[in-house]
């Protein structure tokens, strides 16, 4: 079937050459175990594909070798690795199921052994000088999945033999290649997770809306490979779609707007659907806006039930896209569709600017009444302190100290989703919301520990159905008769903990308030010494950037916090937040910051 040139290191046959003994079948039964092993423990799949000829060397002798595997998309045979094989070929070659000695093998679904390809009509030749083949199907839970193709320049070079034993270690070559590519998906589908966590956090950040759209743009090229991108906002007034974003080629270009309903994103923000066209001139509903385009996806921006807009990706190819990049993009969608209304609410905001000023300059002062100056009076043993600095007028960071009781004391820091008011109103909502459930405890103290509060807040917010918003929180209870501390959180960082002469992330971590329901939470319990010290921050500490764009980071913070432990609470908030300002270097703030220290003095 195929061949290439024959591999100039390979001498030729000696026909006078005594033919070598062959192994015992015990031999070949200890090789083909412990090839089989090699195989099946290789979780790279061109690390893989480079040692089966390795390993089949063992087995027979061969001049050229090729490891044929099906395009799934597209249902044919393309060469994965080859040895001996002209390059040129091996770039060039597809060969359909059916098609020549490899595609026979696959379609029949059995070893082909040809012991003079050249009287053979089914031959195609890829390799010069190709006298005799074996192929040997790669089988996996019943499914062909590829082929071995052993090529040589003698006649009658393989045997039944051969061929017995190749279908024996294609067996274990057939369930290496499907280990590794299901390890490689695996990774490559964490990665897209912590890529789309990364785009989540940053795009949350951004509340101007042109700055936003350019930068999901480029953000989306991270995780799906794209000819046209655009994004589209429905206008209300007009019933159109507006393209806010095009990007041809990174190129920016301009499309007029489209009537809703119209053609496949009208039709997607219309009926609110993912639409997903492997080929656009095979669907009644395209409407040519861009030339040369083959296949599209379109993906709907949903804010609860409301269509805001579309994203529409177009490629020049058919078949583009999978329905992995289906997957992806929804949840891009969801988190872009949050971060367009909220950048949406802000420039409204902005816009009446001049009349929300004393507004705002009130609710500063209603924000800083909420949040505690002091200690609770009578709270002896304990030096506590906090800070707090919003990157605007309004921030979404809360504290409080409470004391349900006379020996404990509960600290409580939280991080509300974006900027701003809303964050503010969230906020205090959130706040008010712990504050009653904390003071419970005085009625049922041993149903109303850290998790418990944490799962009744979640509930109720989640049931205010405010996707677009969710609020992290650290819930500590001190309790200072028991002489211990009970923490539990809901995806606030880490809080930091100094005992002795450790000083260490408390490595506690859950679900944000609000954003699912039913969610439950880990609880974790420390014994208290003189003198340990506990450090909660927000992430505007922990992500605070300088010029450079590199982030402060939580080594940093521990350096600051140990070299500061000995002092009073006030002074190691105080050194927390002068090390962050050094840091930034005169940069303003990227986030709200919230800093609170516990010492305990007795």
């Amino acid at each position: 079937m195929h061949s290439l040139s024959p591999d100039p290191s390979v001498p030729p046959a000696d026909p006078t050459a005594a033919t070598p003994s062959r192994p015992s079948d015990q031999q070949l039964l200890t090789t083909l175990f412990d090839l089989g092993r090699e195989v099946t423990s290789v979780l790279n799949l061109d690390e893989l594909l480079q040692r089966i000829p390795q390993l089949i060397s063992r087995l027979t002798e061969f001049t050229a070798f090729a490891v044929y595997l099906i395009d799934e998309r597209r249902g044919d045979l393309y060469i994965a690795y080859s040895v001996g094989y002209p390059e040129d070929r091996v770039r060039t070659v597809r060969l359909k199921v059916g098609q020549g000695i490899v595609g026979s093998a696959v379609s029949g679904e059995q070893p082909i052994l040809v012991h003079d390809v050249l009287a053979d009509p089914r031959y195609v030749e890829i390799v010069l000088g190709t006298r005799s083949e074996l192929v040997v199907p790669l089988r996996r839970k019943g499914k062909v999945i590829g082929a071995l193709n052993l090529l040589s320049p003698s006649v009658s070079q393989f045997t039944e033999l051969d061929e017995a034993i190749l279908r024996q270690f294609a067996a274990a070559v057939a369930v290496g290649i499907e280990n590794a590519r299901l390890f490689e998906r695996e990774r490559q589908y964490a990665e897209m997770l912590r890529t789309l966590a990364e785009i989540g956090r940053e795009v949350s950040s951004i509340l101007d809306l042109d700055a936003l759209l350019t930068r999901l743009a480029q953000l989306t090229k991270r995780v799906i490979e794209y000819r046209t991108f655009g994004i589209l906002l429905v206008n209300a007034a007009t019933n159109e779609l507006e393209m806010k974003l095009a990007l041809k080629y990174d190129e920016q270009t301009t499309v007029a707007p489209v009537k809703m309903g119209r053609g496949l994103v009208g039709y997607a923000a219309q009926h609110k659907e993912i639409v997903f066209v492997p080929d656009v001139e095979a669907d009644p509903r395209y409407v040519k806006l861009v030339d040369d385009v083959r296949s599209e996806l379109v993906i709907p921006l949903l804010v609860k039930d409301r269509c805001i807009g579309v994203i529409d990706l177009e490629s020049p190819e058919l078949d583009a896209f999978t329905k992995s990049h289906v997957e992806v993009m929804t949840l891009l969608a969801s988190q872009a569709a949050v971060a367009i209304e909220n950048a949406r609410l802000y420039e409204t905001i902005l816009a009446n600017e001049a009349r929300l000023e004393g507004e705002l300059r009130f609710a500063q002062r209603v924000q800083a009444a909420l949040l505690p100056s002091e200690l609770p009076k009578r709270m002896k043993g304990v030096d506590v302190a906090a800070r707090f600095a919003p990157a605007r007028e309004l921030g979404g960071d809360l504290y409080d100290y409470l004391s349900p009781d006379a020996h404990c004391l509960v600290v409580t820091v939280g991080d509300v989703s974006g900027k701003g008011v809303p964050a503010a109103l969230y906020g205090a909502f959130a706040g008010e919301l712990i504050r009653s459930r904390t003071f419970r405890r005085r009625f049922a103290p041993q149903g109303f520990g850290p998790a418990t509060v944490l799962s009744s807040v979640n509930t109720i917010l989640h049931e205010r159905q405010l996707e677009e918003y969710y609020c992290t929180l650290c819930y500590a209870v001190f309790d200072f008769k028991r002489r211990s501390v009970v923490l539990s959180n809901s995806g606030l960082p880490y809080p930091i903990r100094c005992s002795g002469d450790e000083c260490s992330p408390v490595e506690i971590a859950g679900v944000p308030l609000g954003s699912f329901a039913g969610s439950t939470y880990d609880e974790v319990t420390f014994d208290l010494h003189r003198d340990d010290v506990f450090v909660f921050c927000t992430d505007g500490v922990f992500e605070a950037m300088n010029g450079q764009g590199g982030e402060f980071g939580s080594a940093r913070l521990l350096e600051v916090i140990g070299q500061a432990r000995a002092l009073p609470a006030r002074e190691i908030v105080d050194r927390i937040f002068a090390a962050v300002e050094v840091f930034r270097g005169g940069e303003p703030p990227n986030d709200d910051m919230t800093a609170v220290a516990i010492r305990i003095t007795a």
